[in-house]
């Protein structure tokens, strides 16, 4: 279970948010709406430790968790709204990086089967630098396939992808729900998720 309590963030001296609490079981996704610089992606920041809340605590399976705590990190997937490549590399060697990031090297074939499954297969070899910027979200999404993790933060993972990477996403999602996985997701945009699974929270 994912909990947060009374959170609270601020940029400078604004306030983003105050007051937020949610708790998410397992199974369950919470999608954050809001207009850009509502604190969104600080929320997913908070969430995972990469930033301090000026309030409020998180908890994650009943065990409050301090910023920067490596044992959540350990359990978490956590995907920003860049896709964070690198141009010289092909497409296998920036996925095969962005998952030694996360603490979790794969396999040549693990990763051959996730860059199948995101439909990049012919693109494996290809430098990210001629990739559209649909490809190059699909690579960094590619991790969710490679990195067996039950909690999920993804931050506008839809941006830049045509219809059959919409469908993509949302079998990932699926699948990680049902097997029990948490996902808390900022986004614009409808995953049509299961209204049973589905939970919503709007930044002012």
């Amino acid at each position: 279970m994912l909990e947060a309590q009374d959170l609270a963030a601020r940029r400078g001296d604004a306030p983003l948010f105050s007051g937020l609490s949610f708790s998410l079981e397992a199974g369950a996704a919470l999608v954050v709406r809001g207009p850009n610089g509502s604190g969104k992606t600080t929320l997913l920041r908070i969430l995972i430790g990469m930033t301090q809340a000026a309030a409020g605590r998180v908890l994650w399976r009943g065990k409050r968790v301090a910023p920067f705590d490596p044992a959540l990190r350990a359990c978490t997937v956590f995907i920003g709204h860049a896709p964070a490549l690198k141009d010289e590399l092909t497409a296998e060697e920036n996925l095969a990086s962005l998952a030694q990031l996360q603490g979790a090297p794969a396999e040549r074939a693990a990763m051959l089967e996730a860059l199948e499954t995101w439909s990049l297969a012919r693109q494996r070899a290809l430098p990210a630098r001629v990739l559209s910027q649909g490809q190059r979200r699909r690579v960094s999404l590619a991790r969710l396939r490679l990195l067996a993790r039950p909690l999920w933060l993804l931050d506008e993972p839809a941006t830049a992808l045509d219809d059959a990477g919409h469908v993509t996403l949302r079998a990932a999602l699926d699948a990680h729900l049902a097997g029990g996985g948490i996902a808390v997701i900022a986004t614009h945009e409808d995953l049509h998720l299961a209204p049973g699974v589905l939970r919503s929270l709007v930044l002012a």
